[in-house]
């Protein structure tokens, strides 16, 4: 008679009761956290499962988990590990001393490469000239070149390349000549970064950490990112638009008109405004698509220039020609341009369930008509906002005896999300109450799920009053006292 194999999961499964029991147990350990309704995390599941096989006999050990962020129960650990969407992975090490977002690919066998690497040493010693050919690989590389490995120098770059070996390769050599470039007579202590672009390599002998930090931040992004379909350039792009710095961009046709004019005078631009506070990128709107519906910019406006800045307010100039660069930004920092703000008209009929809101209404709807509003930001091209639709139409229909309840949506590619809100992808939703009180919705996606959580979660008139009073009576805030260290 054959005998069925059995299949024994070796993927732990986490919650509030014997989370940081687990994590205090394995010195490396790397936590998904989930929704089961998310198309994203079930897509991943299987990869996950069979990484965590392949890891089960590593050396030392590498140990997968996954937390149903979800569950009611679980949701403290969601907020206290800053989970802002499904799937989210993080590395633990040394107890939960040292968190780091993962940041590697979602198939098992380049999960196992990447985490195999993630347990090595942060940084590994460059004994010879063939230990450093991979400097010259594309990629972005950070080497410290010191007269001895110890001292404050040394223990700071490792501090460093402990804390960032998720977003980058460390090396340490006592020897500069092994380097690409190199020369035996530098004056150590230095840090020497490696890139693909702008000048191939920049050095600093400043080693706070923090100074390092941002040292590295600086140095590891181009003077110009360039939003094209060339893969190389994804990375850069990414931590682009991750970046809260202001940003100047300019879009125009990469392949008909004059695009070297325009690319030569916003060079020349980036050059003359490198020392103001903002991150600059070229883009062809033929690969900036995805840009074009975030920011609802249409093509017929190309070429145009956006700057949006750390409040997100946006300045746009369409149509422009490649010699008003230069006034054009010159007026951006002088402060002479006027923010805009993109809104769809306020709609003159609003009877459907889900009412439609636009960047116009939008604070009268959701602040100040004194109702618990559900609001969706959502895109029209976004499948998951699809399937959400019908469901929130469900569950408004539900509530319509509900006077002080609103479920309402707004197409954030058309209109300005205001500053109020962190939306990062679609569909993001927030329940704001009457007081105020805003928060992010994280629950089921079911209609009765969405229903039982407005239920539970929103204020009475009473209730709205009050807090209200109590908001009243506080002092005056002051400025919160900072521990200098």
């Amino acid at each position: 008679m054959a005998i069925s194999k059995v299949w024994i999961s070796l993927l732990l499964t986490l919650h509030a009761d014997n989370f940081d029991d687990a994590i205090a147990k394995h010195p490396f350990i790397l936590v998904e956290f989930y929704a089961p309704w998310c198309g994203h995390c079930k897509s991943l599941a299987p990869e996950y499962e069979k990484a965590a096989q392949l890891l089960s006999k590593h050396d030392p050990a590498i140990v997968l988990a996954k937390v149903d962020a979800n569950d009611e129960k679980n949701k403290p650990l969601a907020g206290k590990y800053e989970v802002q969407g499904f799937p989210t992975l993080k590395i633990f090490r040394n107890g939960g001393k040292n968190i780091q977002e993962y940041k590697g690919p979602r198939e098992a066998e380049g999960i196992v490469e990447y985490l195999k690497k993630q347990v090595g040493p942060a940084s590994k010693e460059i004994k010879a000239p063939e230990d450093a050919t991979y400097l010259e690989d594309g990629k972005i590389h950070i080497v410290g070149v010191f007269t001895e490995f110890s001292g404050t120098e040394f223990t700071n770059f490792l501090e460093l390349a402990e804390k960032l070996r998720s977003d980058y390769d460390f090396g340490h050599t006592v020897h500069a000549n092994h380097l690409p470039r190199g020369d035996a007579a530098v004056e150590r202590p230095l840090v020497r970064l490696f890139k693909p672009f702008d000048e191939l390599v920049v050095d600093s002998k400043d080693f706070d950490v923090s100074a390092l930090e941002k040292f590295i931040d600086a140095s590891s992004t181009p003077k110009v990112v360039t939003f094209d379909k060339n893969p190389d350039n994804h990375p850069y792009l990414l931590k682009y638009f991750q970046s809260n710095a202001p940003k100047a961009m300019l879009f125009l046709n990469f392949s008909t008109g004059p695009f070297e004019s325009f690319k030569s005078a916003y060079y020349g631009a980036v050059e003359e405004f490198s020392g103001k506070d903002v991150k600059f990128l070229i883009g062809d709107i033929e690969a900036s698509q995805g840009a074009f519906q975030y920011f609802g910019l249409k093509e017929d406006q190309a070429p145009l220039i956006l700057i949006q800045d750390s409040d997100s307010k946006k300045f746009l100039k369409e149509q422009v020609e490649a010699g008003q660069i230069v006034a054009w930004l010159k007026d951006y920092f002088d402060g002479k341009l006027t923010p805009f703000r993109k809104s769809e008209p306020i709609p003159e009929a609003n009877n459907e369930p889900v009412k439609v809101v636009v960047a116009d209404n939008i604070h009268d709807v959701v602040f100040k008509s004194g109702k618990n509003v559900l609001i969706e930001f959502y895109a029209p091209w976004c499948g998951h906002c699809k399937k959400l639709a019908p469901i929130l139409d469900e569950a408004a229909a539900t509530l319509q005896s509900e006077e002080d309840v609103v479920i309402a949506k707004i197409d954030a590619t058309a209109n300005d999300v205001p500053g109020e809100f962190d939306v990062q992808g679609y569909p993001t939703l927030y329940f704001v109450t009457p007081s105020g009180k805003k928060v992010s919705y994280e629950g089921g996606r079911t209609a009765d799920e969405i229903v039982d959580y407005i239920k539970k979660n929103k204020e009475t008139a009473g209730q709205a009053a009050a807090a209200a009073t109590e908001k009243a009576a506080e002092p005056a805030a002051t400025e919160p006292l900072k521990d200098e260290l």
